[in-house]
Order: structure tokens, then C-alpha cells, then sequence
């Protein structure tokens, strides 16, 4: 038996969370795009452009995301700047760009 689903406070249903890898698979192309660029930027600001969703777990999930896209050696840090995310009080966020391979589209 399944819990029933409790609507948000205007009356919608909430849409169900992506598993870690469905919502991997799913913000990717976006940063992926932001990485052929080749200009800085922070996570939250393609997450934001892109509308993208949040992940089940918002305090992980967008750290290990990045991490894994600077081991597949689509992304490199570049510095740090202050966040711009409304909940993020300015704090200190890193900064990144696409490398040479990913601007080059040698690597997706």
C-alpha cells in the first residue's frame, strides 16, 4: 500500500522526484552546451537559465553532479565568485568553464 500524496499549498500535486542517474541524464545537456561555450559560470546559474530541477538531495547531488562532469574532463575550475542563488546568502560558489575538449566538442 502506497502513501497517499499530499498536495502543495496551491493545490497542485507535486511532481515525483528523478532517481540520482534519471535526473543526471536529465540536466546534462545543459551543462554540456554551457561547456562548449567556453565562458564562466556557476551552477546555479545554468540550473537557473535552463530551468532545470532540483535534485532529491539538493546539498549533494549538484556537488557530486559537477565533480563527475570534471572527471569525464568536460569541466574545469576557474575560481570562485559569490552565489546568486536567493537561499545562498553569498557565499562563496566555484566557478566553471568548459575545457578546451569540450569547447571543441571533442567530449559530450
Amino acid at each position: 500500500m502506497t502513501a497517499p500524496v499530499q498536495p502543495t499549498l496551491d493545490g497542485t500535486l507535486p511532481t515525483p522526484a528523478l532517481d540520482y542517474h534519471s535526473w543526471c541524464d536529465h540536466v546534462r545537456p545543459a551543462f554540456v552546451a554551457a561547456a562548449r561555450t567556453g565562458r564562466r559560470f556557476t551552477t546555479y546559474e545554468i540550473a537557473k537559465d535552463a530551468e532545470l530541477p532540483e535534485p532529491a538531495n539538493p546539498r549533494a547531488d549538484w556537488g557530486n553532479f559537477v565533480q563527475s562532469l570534471v572527471r569525464d574532463g568536460l569541466l574545469e575550475h576557474c575560481g570562485f565568485d559569490r552565489s546568486s542563488r536567493p537561499t545562498g546568502e553569498h557565499s562563496a560558489v566555484s566557478v566553471w568553464r568548459g575545457t578546451r575538449a569540450a569547447q571543441a566538442g571533442r567530449i559530450a
